[in-house]
């Protein structure tokens, strides 16, 4: 969205009193324009975008959420009093014209900046990488990349995996070399957009933009911005939708509890719930945008908090990077010392080896990531205070943390996904975002988009 289209949208948001919907509905008939009753599924940030611009033209807006608490895959965690941790979304990625900072700076929110020249890598020995080790890395990512740029001009499209192993093929194909590749594959592409190798299309799996800048943390967590755009909502709670019937002249949403009649519903459930069938939709969607649903990914990326007596790692690297036996597990590592002044330390673990240790207990999860940190910096360092995880992919009202471009989709398939029904159902959320999918500010932007196709 361009900036001007955008500060005019934020010019129009009002703050509203909302009551009951079938209330205030009744109040507006006859009297000017007629007043649309709207039902927003989810009370994520593309959700509660949505419902604040459509509330703020005098429409009866009722957002309802399945989970006890807003903003979905949005979660500040507040178990540690000193530091308020994000579970979910962390970062304002790319400071520059994202509208994120836009509402950040109006909250005069706190920003951590974090930055990806303070980093350390490690060897599979948990020896920082020498010199000559660190050309050699750089030497299969300039090698990497240039596979999976004519990867993009070949005939027809294929994984990451099946470019990256054909390069492989090619080389001297010892364990090194393989972890090499395994590394960059984990900790470049696999950690930024959620899916596996095995999964990500050549063609289309960097087919987004980016707003240039630095990344930046809430100090007091992304919740400042989800309980911002909540005010003045009607946001009921604990409302799990099971269908939405959207074929008559009136809307029926039909939760475990009570149902709503409305005129227009919008959908900003995450792409997994869709792919699901957790929400029945009668009557069914059209193909296109079946078809639109099932091709597109659902990524993982999930986190291990753990807070230490002090910090036995260099204090003025934000991040940690090791190169493991075994693809994706532990390569990418946030030390939040330099920026909090805290002895946290949070590990990442994406596609396919987040998904795997979602099944494993809590007490295996942190032994294995000790495991990584006994290796780098020795068998005594203590243990941790406390630890924090995620199961993403298990949540029932996620299943993923995040959309990605699979193998098979195209650049309509998002289009597709977004597109409205007969002016009466539409959808928002970060999977139907074109240029920002992945990201918090694409769900945003997309709560945007949709009001102002329903306005």
């Amino acid at each position: 969205m361009k900036r001007r289209t955008f500060l005019a949208l934020m010019s129009l948001v009002l703050m509203g009193c909302m009551r009951d919907v079938q209330e205030v509905a009744e109040q507006a008939k006859g009297v000017g324009q007629p007043k649309q009753r709207i039902a927003v599924i989810g009370a994520g940030l593309a959700g509660l975008a949505a419902a604040r611009e459509l509330q703020a033209h005098g429409h009866a807006v009722v957002v309802v959420e399945a989970r006890d608490r807003i903003g979905g895959r949005i979660w500040t965690s507040s178990a540690w009093p000193d530091l308020p941790l994000d579970l979910g979304a962390s970062w304002i990625h790319g400071l520059d014209g994202n509208p994120l900072t836009a509402l950040a700076e109006t909250l005069e929110a706190e920003l951590l900046v974090t930055e990806y020249e303070k980093s350390i890598a490690y060897d599979t020995d948990g020896e920082p990488l020498s010199d000559a080790a660190e050309a050699q890395l750089d030497a299969w990512r300039d090698q990497v990349y240039a596979a999976l740029a004519a990867a993009q001009d070949a005939d027809e499209d294929t994984s990451l995996r099946a470019v990256v192993d054909a390069l492989f093929a090619e080389t001297d194909q010892s364990p090194q070399t393989r972890r090499f590749l395994n590394f960059l594959l984990s900790s470049e592409i696999e950690t930024e957009y959620g899916g596996s190798a095995e999964d990500l299309s050549a063609y289309w799996f960097d087919n987004g933009k980016f707003f240039p800048g630095d990344d930046a943390l809430f100090g007091a967590g992304f919740q400042v911005i989800t309980e911002h755009l909540a005010r003045d909502l009607q946001i009921e709670l604990g409302q799990v939708v099971q269908e939405i019937a959207w074929g008559q002249a009136a809307m029926r949403v039909l939760t475990d509890q009570t149902e709503y009649l409305v005129d227009q519903v919008l959908v900003t459930v995450p792409l997994g719930v869709l792919q699901a069938g957790s929400v029945r939709f009668t009557p069914d969607l059209p193909a296109a945008k079946q078809q639109a649903i099932e091709k597109l990914g659902m990524g993982v990326l999930n986190k291990c908090y753990l807070h230490f007596p002090e910090a036995f790692w260099p204090a003025d690297v934000d991040w940690l990077e090791y190169i493991p036996e075994e693809h994706g597990a532990w390569t990418e590592w946030l030390s939040l010392q330099r920026v909090a002044g805290l002895p946290i330390l949070l590990g990442f673990n994406a596609a396919d080896q987040g998904r795997a240790i979602e099944a494993w207990s809590d007490q295996a999860i942190v032994a294995s990531a000790m495991g990584t940190l006994r290796t780098i910096f020795g068998d005594d360092i203590p243990d941790p205070l406390d630890y924090q995880l995620t199961r993403w992919a298990s949540d029932p009202f996620a299943l993923g943390s995040y959309s990605y471009d699979a193998v098979g989709v195209s650049p309509t398939t998002r289009k597709a996904l977004a597109k409205p029904l007969q002016n009466r159902l539409f959808f928002a959320g970060e999977a139907t975002e074109h240029n920002y999918y992945g990201t918090a500010h694409g769900a945003y932007l997309s709560g945007l988009r949709a009001a102002k196709e329903m306005l």
